[in-house]
């Protein structure tokens, strides 16, 4: 399916929701950028101002995700999103400047997607219990385009338990686990033919109860004498990609299955009790890996996909390279 008005997910500064392109699309990236949001309201209670004018104008931080004081899944990574373009010769010091620190050692790096996009995940998953904080002391730091940060920005949040979804697109099933010990196996339907759905792996963004979704608005249909028009609004919605991949219910496959094999538009579709039931078991930053579409597999910046990377490919994107935690 497709929403009117998307989200990637929750904003760190200050918790509002960097918005984008919508659920279940047939094409594109959907890739997250700075592009996405403006950060509103005031800064975190952590930020403070240099007590000295900055060289230039100032350099700030427009979102960081996870939110401070959450507990997230252990596929989610540190994202941090400038409001104006770091220079490449400047990432390095950037880097150094955000500081990582855990309850425990976690080997990992940062990558940068793009000029403003920068995000920290560890070498594997998180470990279960670790208590995560993330230091941006970015004041007097240079963003090497003649902008000098201005304040230091912390957030603390903490990894949940080990909750996973494994969808296989051909068998038309998704294995939930937790801490390793099967929960429950659930009959679903992935993308059709025309409109398949990503694979790899995809740390869940957001969830929401309800969301308004339309083909018009991610590019499908807006004539509605098409059989692929739709407009509805559908529950129980955890969101896997900015280009618009969810879990959820669908009226248009209310029995999913392989008995059913009825195609989505890129989304994977549960029966109701078992999308309610697998909204309640979820949250931001869990995993969900999706084998057997014939689709590639979902960019690793659509969204927060990062593990669709492997390890020498997220070091290719790093200024300072691998390194391991700060103990909290």
């Amino acid at each position: 399916m497709g929403r009117r008005k998307g989200s990637i997910g929750i904003a760190l500064i200050t918790g509002v929701m960097l918005v984008g392109a919508s659920a279940c699309g047939g094409a594109g990236s959907g890739k997250a950028s700075g592009d996405d949001a403006k950060a509103s309201g005031t800064p975190s209670a952590s930020a403070s101002p240099s007590p000295t004018k900055p060289a230039g104008p100032p350099m700030l931080l427009e979102t960081i995700t996870p939110q401070t004081g959450t507990t997230v899944g252990v596929a989610m990574p540190i994202s941090v999103v400038f409001t104006n373009p770091v220079a490449a010769k400047a990432r390095a010091t950037v880097e150094k400047h955000m500081k990582v620190s855990t309850s425990q050692p976690v080997d990992g790096a940062w990558h940068w997607f793009d000029d403003r996009r920068a995000d920290w995940r560890p070498k594997t998953y998180w470990p279960s219990g670790t208590k995560v904080r993330i230091d941006a002391d970015m004041k007097g730091v240079s963003n090497g385009n003649g902008r000098y940060g201005v304040r230091t920005y912390t957030h603390d949040f903490t990894i949940g338990d080990d909750v996973r979804a494994d969808v296989s697109v051909t068998g038309h099933t998704m294995k939930v686990t937790r801490n390793g010990k099967l929960l429950r196996t659930l009959s679903i339907n992935a993308g059709s033919a025309q409109y398949p759905t990503w694979n790899g792996t995809m740390a869940v963004i957001d969830k929401q109860e309800k969301v308004h979704m339309t083909s018009c608005s991610v590019g499908i249909s807006c004539d509605k004498g098409s059989p692929n028009y739709y407009d509805l609004t559908l529950p129980w919605d955890v969101h896997l990609t900015q280009s618009g991949t969810y879990v959820h219910y669908s009226t248009g496959d209310p029995y999913p299955g392989s008995g059913s094999a009825r195609g989505s538009h890129g989304c994977v579709h549960l029966s109701m009790s078992d999308a309610k039931w697998f909204y309640g078991q979820v949250k931001q930053g869990d995993p969900v890996t999706i084998t057997g579409s014939p689709r590639a597999k979902a960019p690793a910046d659509n969204g927060y996909a990062d593990f669709n990377l492997g390890w020498d490919e997220w070091l290719a994107g790093s200024a300072s390279g691998e390194g391991t935690t700060a103990t909290l």
